[in-house]
Protein backbone atom coordinates (compact mmCIF):
# COMPACT_ATOMS: atom_id res chain seq x y z
CA UNK A 1 0.00 0.00 0.00
CA UNK A 2 2.81 2.48 1.27
CA UNK A 3 4.16 1.63 -2.38
CA UNK A 4 1.13 2.60 -4.71
CA UNK A 5 1.22 5.38 -2.46
CA UNK A 6 4.19 6.87 -3.10
CA UNK A 7 4.34 5.92 -7.12
CA UNK A 8 0.92 8.26 -6.90
CA UNK A 9 3.15 11.20 -4.68
CA UNK A 10 5.81 10.67 -7.50
CA UNK A 11 3.10 11.15 -10.51
CA UNK A 12 1.71 14.13 -8.92
CA UNK A 13 5.35 15.78 -8.83
CA UNK A 14 6.62 14.96 -11.96
CA UNK A 15 3.18 16.04 -13.07
CA UNK A 16 3.63 19.80 -11.35
CA UNK A 17 7.40 19.52 -12.93
CA UNK A 18 6.02 19.04 -16.33
CA UNK A 19 3.79 21.96 -15.98
CA UNK A 20 5.76 24.27 -14.56
CA UNK A 21 8.32 23.89 -17.38
CA UNK A 22 5.33 23.90 -19.63
CA UNK A 23 4.35 27.04 -18.41
CA UNK A 24 7.47 28.73 -18.47
CA UNK A 25 8.60 27.72 -21.95
CA UNK A 26 4.90 28.71 -23.38
CA UNK A 27 5.48 32.55 -21.53
CA UNK A 28 8.90 32.38 -23.10
CA UNK A 29 7.22 31.64 -26.37
CA UNK A 30 4.54 34.32 -25.91
CA UNK A 31 6.78 37.25 -24.87
CA UNK A 32 9.11 36.27 -27.94
CA UNK A 33 6.24 36.44 -30.55
CA UNK A 34 4.92 40.02 -28.63
CA UNK A 35 8.23 41.29 -29.12
CA UNK A 36 8.54 40.47 -32.94
CA UNK A 37 5.11 42.03 -33.64
CA UNK A 38 5.64 45.06 -31.71
CA UNK A 39 9.71 45.15 -33.73
CA UNK A 40 8.02 44.25 -37.04
CA UNK A 41 4.75 46.75 -36.43
CA UNK A 42 6.89 49.79 -35.58
CA UNK A 43 9.55 49.45 -38.71
CA UNK A 44 6.20 49.31 -41.03
CA UNK A 45 5.79 53.13 -40.33
CA UNK A 46 7.70 55.60 -42.18
CA UNK A 47 8.84 58.65 -40.76
CA UNK A 48 7.15 61.73 -41.33
CA UNK A 49 6.72 64.74 -39.17
CA UNK A 50 4.21 67.23 -39.61
CA UNK A 51 3.84 70.67 -37.42
CA UNK A 52 -0.01 72.13 -37.08
CA UNK A 53 -1.31 75.31 -35.81
CA UNK A 54 -4.64 75.60 -34.97
CA UNK A 55 -5.84 79.26 -36.33
CA UNK A 56 -8.83 81.38 -35.89
CA UNK A 57 -10.61 80.59 -39.22
CA UNK A 58 -8.80 77.05 -39.83
CA UNK A 59 -5.68 75.08 -39.51
CA UNK A 60 -2.18 75.56 -40.56
CA UNK A 61 0.06 72.58 -41.48
CA UNK A 62 3.51 72.20 -42.24
CA UNK A 63 5.32 68.88 -43.46
CA UNK A 64 8.87 68.63 -42.22
CA UNK A 65 9.16 65.26 -43.22
CA UNK A 66 7.72 62.11 -45.51
CA UNK A 67 4.91 64.59 -47.57
CA UNK A 68 4.55 65.63 -50.82
CA UNK A 69 3.65 69.26 -49.44
CA UNK A 70 5.19 71.75 -48.02
CA UNK A 71 2.49 73.76 -46.31
CA UNK A 72 -1.68 72.87 -46.11
CA UNK A 73 -3.92 75.85 -44.60
CA UNK A 74 -7.93 75.42 -44.80
CA UNK A 75 -10.75 77.17 -43.31
CA UNK A 76 -12.18 74.47 -40.79
CA UNK A 77 -15.87 74.61 -39.17
CA UNK A 78 -15.27 73.23 -35.82
CA UNK A 79 -15.60 69.21 -35.21
CA UNK A 80 -15.46 68.72 -39.45
CA UNK A 81 -13.08 66.14 -40.19
CA UNK A 82 -10.44 66.80 -43.29
CA UNK A 83 -8.29 63.76 -44.63
CA UNK A 84 -5.04 64.66 -44.98
CA UNK A 85 -2.42 62.14 -46.59
CA UNK A 86 1.08 62.03 -48.07
CA UNK A 87 0.01 64.19 -50.93
CA UNK A 88 -1.85 66.46 -49.15
CA UNK A 89 -5.77 67.39 -48.34
CA UNK A 90 -8.35 64.28 -49.65
CA UNK A 91 -11.19 62.40 -48.92
CA UNK A 92 -10.82 59.27 -45.93
CA UNK A 93 -12.55 57.05 -48.37
CA UNK A 94 -10.64 57.83 -51.39
CA UNK A 95 -6.81 56.99 -50.07
CA UNK A 96 -4.53 57.86 -52.80
CA UNK A 97 -3.48 55.14 -55.22
CA UNK A 98 0.03 56.43 -56.28
CA UNK A 99 3.07 55.41 -53.99
CA UNK A 100 6.36 57.04 -53.67
CA UNK A 101 9.11 54.90 -52.07
CA UNK A 102 10.53 58.52 -50.99
CA UNK A 103 7.36 59.24 -49.06
CA UNK A 104 5.83 57.91 -45.74
CA UNK A 105 2.36 56.65 -46.73
CA UNK A 106 -0.45 57.66 -44.27
CA UNK A 107 -3.84 59.11 -43.87
CA UNK A 108 -5.49 60.97 -41.03
CA UNK A 109 -7.98 62.89 -40.71
CA UNK A 110 -7.71 66.13 -38.76
CA UNK A 111 -10.38 68.20 -36.47
CA UNK A 112 -10.36 71.67 -34.76
CA UNK A 113 -12.55 71.34 -31.71
CA UNK A 114 -13.36 74.04 -29.37
CA UNK A 115 -10.64 72.86 -27.37
CA UNK A 116 -7.63 71.87 -30.00
CA UNK A 117 -7.11 69.37 -32.37
CA UNK A 118 -8.06 65.45 -33.27
CA UNK A 119 -6.08 63.28 -34.99
CA UNK A 120 -7.95 59.83 -36.02
CA UNK A 121 -5.20 57.97 -37.80
CA UNK A 122 -6.34 55.08 -40.50
CA UNK A 123 -2.60 54.54 -42.12
CA UNK A 124 0.74 54.73 -41.69
CA UNK A 125 0.80 55.98 -37.67
CA UNK A 126 1.01 53.81 -34.43
CA UNK A 127 -1.71 55.84 -33.21
CA UNK A 128 -5.23 55.66 -33.82
CA UNK A 129 -6.47 59.27 -32.36
CA UNK A 130 -4.46 61.85 -30.46
CA UNK A 131 -6.23 64.66 -29.25
CA UNK A 132 -4.56 67.83 -27.66
CA UNK A 133 -5.26 71.45 -26.53
CA UNK A 134 -4.22 74.29 -28.64
CA UNK A 135 -4.89 77.73 -28.52
CA UNK A 136 -4.69 80.02 -31.10
CA UNK A 137 -0.90 79.93 -33.16
CA UNK A 138 0.16 77.27 -30.42
CA UNK A 139 1.99 74.94 -32.47
CA UNK A 140 1.95 70.94 -31.97
CA UNK A 141 4.23 68.77 -33.85
CA UNK A 142 3.37 65.00 -34.93
CA UNK A 143 4.69 61.90 -35.84
CA UNK A 144 4.17 58.71 -36.89
CA UNK A 145 4.68 57.27 -33.68
CA UNK A 146 2.52 60.40 -31.70
CA UNK A 147 3.24 64.10 -30.57
CA UNK A 148 6.84 65.01 -30.80
CA UNK A 149 8.88 68.33 -30.68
Amino acid sequence: MNNHRFKDMKRKSEFKTLFTILSIVLFFLTLSFELFAQEQKSTDFKDFKIRIVKTESGIKMESLKGSAWINLSFNSVNDKPQAIDEYGMTKPDHPSSAKDSNLADFLFTITKTKEGIVLKGFEGTAWTQLSFSLSGNEKQTINQFGMTY
